[in-house]
């Protein structure tokens, strides 16, 4: 069974594990699936690992489908890289979710905590983002079934969508997304239509040429829409044509951006967006806060959930009004804001100083007198002389980015010993790990697992730890 290139036929799928992959045990051996599968299912695996004690692999056949399954409800399920949970049901999504923090808690972290309360599932389980990312490509990705079709002579088309997994050049043109509300594909398809029928080059990753690279849109509650286009270099007479055609076509755009990128990778944080209409800005609402938005300003993707998450967060920090709050990677100041009306103080520390600008502007348009935000790293900030300056903290929130926090800052933080640390995580795995360090001082007082990204595998969990006395 350790072979090369072996395929296990009429596995029975019984569990979920981490990252979304199925589980299975054959002769006491651990497989790991991706493909797409269901506990339930009785599948065939070829594997791409096989090592003593697991496997990995991908699921080839489907012979027997789980009674679970649902009937995915889009067109593109099964080749776009997003929504890969969508035959499940959604109440089994939330249960395998709520499974996967408590085994990471005690898997991971080796900690004792207490029962976990059900995880807060989303009512809007589609159209629910509001912000996506689309990328024009020559290349797009073809079916075996449409290379068949077309012959030896199938050309290259273009495409405007979501690249391929693990195909860094390949992207599936996507004619309907249901992972935002409209006008989103109709903005989509309207720039599209234009740009093939007026023959305007798609960007080639490989060759670094074209002039359409990418398509970022964000759709807020507030009813607020902001387009921004992504081009390689200027082509006035082109993009003036295209962008009022847009306009033209698609009521309700409220800011119109475009970027000139010329570099080999696609991030635009170390350029400068161009207002092409409108104010430059979106503006969204969490409870009664207004937050300003830009092109390049990070915000929770899911504003509903969003909302949710920070009144959990707010909820496990205890706040009288008299506190002094320290919120670290604390991005644009969303969290430190909405907890603002509850502190006594808020220090907001964040190492991208552009983000930092944002939340100055963000507490001072939410009329917030109480907070004050550094740009730069928390391990170098938070000193004696910086506590002296602004206060020791009463309460910690620390919400780090996937990879959790450096080691350096959890030993920080059992240096400082603050009474209460609330620990927002996008990543239990690393969140748990982060936990049994900072184990040696806290203990898990509370647990709630929040559901932001329906029909994924991803998992936000908050947690609140008490400092032992």
């Amino acid at each position: 069974m350790r072979k090369k290139n072996v395929i296990l036929e009429n596995v029975s799928v019984t569990a979920y594990a981490a990252e979304g992959k199925a589980l299975a045990r054959v002769d006491g051996k651990v497989i790991f699936i991706e493909g797409g599968v269901v506990p339930g299912d009785i599948v065939d695996v070829r594997l791409s690992k096989n090592k003593k004690d697991w496997a990995e692999g991908k699921a080839t056949q489907i012979h027997t489908y789980s009674p679970d399954r649902v009937t995915p409800f889009c067109d593109h399920f099964g080749l776009c890289g997003g929504c890969k949970w969508q035959m499940l049901p959604y109440e089994s999504q939330l249960a395998y979710k709520q499974q996967q923090v408590e085994d990471h808690l005690k898997r991971i972290g080796h900690l004792e905590f207490p029962a976990l309360p059900p995880i807060l599932g989303a009512e809007k389980t589609r159209h629910y983002r509001n912000k996506l990312e689309f990328t024009f490509s020559n290349k797009a990705y073809l079916t075996d079934e449409e290379i068949r079709e077309a012959g030896e002579d199938w050309p290259r088309r273009n495409a405007l969508g979501f690249h391929i997994p693990k195909l860094f050049d390949k992207v599936l043109d996507i004619q309907t997304c249901y992972l935002q509300e409209e006008p989103a594909n109709l903005i989509k398809n309207t720039i599209r239509d234009w740009a093939e029928k007026h023959e305007l080059s798609f960007y080639d990753i490989r060759r670094q040429e074209g002039w359409l690279r990418n398509l970022v849109l964000r759709i807020c509650t507030t009813g607020e829409v902001m387009v921004n286009l992504v081009i390689h270099h200027e082509a006035k007479e082109q993009r003036e044509a295209l962008l009022n055609h847009l306009l033209a076509t698609v009521p309700g755009i409220t800011t119109l951006l475009y970027t000139l990128n010329p570099k080999k990778n696609d991030s635009i944080f170390d350029l400068e967006p161009k207002v092409f209409f409108g104010k430059g800005y979106v503006e969204e609402k969490l409870e009664d806060f207004t937050f300003k938005i830009g092109p390049k300003s990070f915000f929770q993707t899911n504003t509903y959930q969003g909302e949710a998450l920070y009144k959990v967060t707010r909820d496990f920090a205890g706040l009288t009004g008299n506190e002094v709050v320290y919120d670290l990677y604390c991005g644009t100041g969303s969290i430190g804001i909405f907890v603002s009306r509850s502190a006594g103080k808020v220090i907001g520390i964040e190492l991208i100083k552009e983000a930092i600008d944002d939340a100055k502007e963000n507490a001072a348009a939410n009329n917030v007198k109480n907070a004050t935000f550094f740009a730069g790293d928390v391990i170098d900030i938070c000193d004696d002389a910086f506590f002296a300056a602004h206060g020791a903290p009463d309460v910690i929130i620390t919400d780090p980015p996937r990879a959790g926090m450096h080691e350096k800052l959890t030993a920080k933080l059992l240096e400082v010993a603050a009474p209460r640390i609330v620990y927002v995580s996008c990543n239990p795995a690393t969140q748990a790990r982060d936990l049994a360090l900072l184990n040696e001082k806290y203990t898990v007082e509370k647990v709630q697992a929040v559901d932001m990204f329906p029909h994924t595998h991803h998992i936000e969990n908050v947690v609140l730890l008490q400092r032992r006395y």
